[in-house]
């Protein structure tokens, strides 16, 4: 592991948010670390409001988006409400038909088969609209690319909104509105919303078209937040609004679909990480196991019964992805060192049978073994389908950019990506995304970083720290959770490995003799000769709360020590 200490804030910055939010050194150096400089944008940060949610209309074609709406409603047309199959396009469609369908009935939903149709909008997707009498379609979280499906669609006399989060073409498809804050002629004040976060802008203009306000939308943030968190965006501005009361939604008035869930994991207060970890692993597993209808029908099910009956569905999907992960991933490995290739810049790896709807958390599982741009591919149809994962720092996109000669289809972010290819390309796009790799990432990103925020001495935790450092949250993209170094430590004679096979490792760390403090470091059991018999060792690490049979104690949760 590389450790990265960020630059020191200006020390008179430190000390002018010092004087005016009468905070110490240490949270006002956090604070400047995240762009946070006056009063008024710690209040912002600290206190996220409503209010401050922007206008939707300020977003291209919002009010041309709403007027085909209003239209569509007016003349009683039939709305296909389509999404994609991940938990971002999954909640985007609950979200937008939920709202829709609470004062106009003829709405219905469409999620693409992961299988049979792929990812985005589909020819069989506008095929289906057609046959049934759907007039409108609502595409979320995709087709900002989709040109030719569009143009199909419009042959039929079929019209699209566009709702899409994704980075736009050099054209745009000829839909009656593209809703993308990414679009170069969109002035939109935040450009980071998820798909279901462009959603929710578009039932808030609806709403406000209504006479309705904020507080009357307010029950569909849970939706919201729950893809911020799974779909990795930034947690700054307005997404920042948006997560903190999707948070307080989930824990205080989930809908019914989440309360089946929750009441399986029976955890009280659920935080992003939880509903990272947790609420969207399962909701995912419907359209990488089965079907993402199942995902939608779970999130806009009104009776409890019935929802249990879903929750519990999926949680043996995602108990059956599970087993397919692990299996996978272990196959994976096999290959990488059959093929003698863990000295490449990149992993590339293909078996015919593995599952479509796993390569994706393998792809993580072995960027994380082997710390290098990752791409498992596997069969689809008469092609060849694959997941890429990048390290920190690198670009994959851009990288299969520079193999398109190689690709069919390929689609994106920074860090994940998928694409098609035919197979008898297959070799020879491995070989130039290594070349493409090998040439332009810079060798220090091949290491492992963990980025630290500060050195910090034991003593500065104190209970009112905590109490400010939890007010930090919700954490994501732009605002990560603290991660602070302390020099100097020792374990004060109770480290031990503890879990199977004893891979996580406990300490009772105390400095200069002063307070001690518990820690756990998962994955860290390896280490525990280099802290035992009180020899000194330096740590990074965050601070968290660990709570066990009702009592709360602060700890240390270890990310690396040497």
């Amino acid at each position: 592991m590389r450790w990265t200490i960020k630059p020191k804030p200006e020390q008179v910055k430190t000390d002018q948010l010092v004087k005016e939010l009468k905070v110490g050194d240490l949270v006002a150096h956090l604070l400047l670390q995240r762009g946070i400089t006056t009063y008024e944008e710690a209040k912002k940060f600290f206190r996220p409001q409503l209010k401050d949610l922007h206008d939707p209309f300020l977003m291209k074609d919002m009010d041309v988006a709403v007027a085909r709406v209003q239209k569509a409603i007016a003349a009683n047309e039939n709305i296909l409400v389509y999404g994609d199959y991940d938990v971002d396009g999954t909640t985007a469609v609950a979200l937008v038909s939920s709202y829709l369908l609470s004062y106009y009935p003829n709405v219905a939903t469409y999620i693409p088969d992961r299988y049979d149709e792929g990812y985005g909008i589909s020819y069989k997707g506008i095929d289906f609209a057609e046959d049934n009498g759907f007039s409108l379609i609502i595409a979320l979280d995709c087709g900002v690319k989709a040109m030719d499906k569009v143009t199909y669609a419009k042959e039929k006399e079929i019209d699209f909104i566009i709702c899409d989060h994704h980075r736009p073409g050099e054209k745009l498809p000829g839909a009656v509105a593209v809703l993308d804050p990414k679009r170069k002629d969109c002035s939109y004040p935040y450009d980071e919303l998820c798909g279901c976060g462009v959603g929710f802008k578009l039932i808030q203009a609806l709403s406000s078209r209504k006479g309705g306000t904020i507080k009357d939308i307010m029950q569909y943030l849970d939706l919201v937040a729950t893809a911020i968190g799974a779909d990795i965006v930034p947690i700054t501005g307005e997404n920042r609004v948006l997560a903190f009361y999707g948070l307080k939604v989930i824990n205080t008035n989930p809908r019914i679909g989440f309360k089946a869930i929750i009441d399986q994991i029976k955890k009280t207060e659920l935080t992003i990480t939880d509903v990272v970890f947790i609420i969207a692993p399962r909701i995912n597993a419907a359209g990488r196991m089965k079907h993402g209808q199942h995902a939608v029908n779970l999130l806009t099910e009104t009776d409890l019964k019935r929802a249990q009956r879903f929750a519990a569905e999926i949680e043996k999907f995602n108990t059956d992805r599970k087993g397919l992960d692990q299996e996978i991933t272990q196959e994976a490995l096999l290959q990488i060192q059959e093929n003698k290739e863990e000295d490449r810049f990149t992993s590339v790896v293909y078996k015919d049978t593995w599952h479509k709807g796993v390569i994706g958390i393998v792809a993580s599982r072995l960027t994380e073994t082997y710390y290098r741009p990752t791409l498992v591919f596997t069969k689809s149809g008469d092609k060849l389908a694959a997941s890429a994962r990048s390290v920190k720092g690198f670009d994959v996109y851009h990288a299969l950019e520079g193999c398109s000669d190689c690709i069919e289809q390929f689609g994106g972010h920074k860090y994940a990506a998928g694409l098609t290819l035919l197979e008898g390309r297959f070799e020879a796009f491995k070989e130039q995304f290594e070349s493409v790799v090998k040439e332009t990432i810079a060798p220090e990103l091949l290491i492992p970083e963990i980025t630290v925020d500060t050195i910090i001495e034991l003593k500065d935790i104190t209970p009112k720290f905590i109490r400010i450092l939890k007010q930090f949250a919700p954490f994501g993209p732009g605002n990560m959770t603290p991660v602070f170094m302390a020099r100097n430590l020792k374990d004060t004679g109770y480290a031990k490995g503890v879990g199977q096979d004893e891979a996580h490792l406990r300490v009772s760390v105390a400095q200069d003799g002063g307070q001690r403090i518990n820690g756990i470091g998962f994955n860290l059991g390896s280490k525990l000769g280099m802290v035992a018999n009180r020899r000194p060792f330096n740590a990074v690490f965050s601070i968290d709360e660990n709570e066990w049979r009702g009592n709360v104690s602060t700890q240390l949760k270890l990310r690396d020590i040497k």
